[in-house]
């Protein structure tokens, strides 16, 4: 799964053809339910953390709430999803941790829209490190 832009046209190609469709299941939907393989490096009731199979530096982790619940995108979250929103951002700094990026630090990243380079519309938060990242980031 690649899910950001970093350098390639292709990604933003998909990006501005992905469907943000409610009812239709995400390719995370799918590894949620067990249909499609992933690396998982965290799991609970309600997320889950897995390796991106498309890294964009030596740790390159997803994390997803395991219920959409209407959170395509982080722009449509709704008071019903803070909790959630405060959990996985929860996750994703123990993904950290776990991952060793406390030290120097990372990355976490929301991409949001065609114009965020969003490809897949189920809401998710990328941790990235064990580098040095550049800035700006695209």
């Amino acid at each position: 799964i690649t899910t950001s832009c970093s350098g390639s046209m292709s990604e933003v190609d998909k990006a501005q053809t992905a469907a943000e469709e409610e009812a239709a299941p995400t390719i995370f939907d799918k590894i949620i339910a067990g249909e499609i393989p992933c690396t998982k490096v965290y799991e609970d009731d309600e997320a889950l953390a897995f390796r991106d199979i498309s890294p964009q530096g030596p740790v390159h982790v997803l994390v997803i709430p395991k219920q959409r619940a209407g959170l395509t995108r982080l722009t449509k979250a709704t008071p019903e999803h803070k909790a959630i929103l405060g959990h996985l951002m929860f996750v994703a700094a123990e993904v950290a941790r776990q991952e060793g990026l406390d030290g120097d630090g990372c990355r976490f990243v929301v991409n949001d829209g065609k114009h965020g380079c969003q490809t897949v519309y189920h809401l998710h938060v990328h941790v990235i490190g064990g580098k040095q990242l550049g800035w700006p980031p695209g």
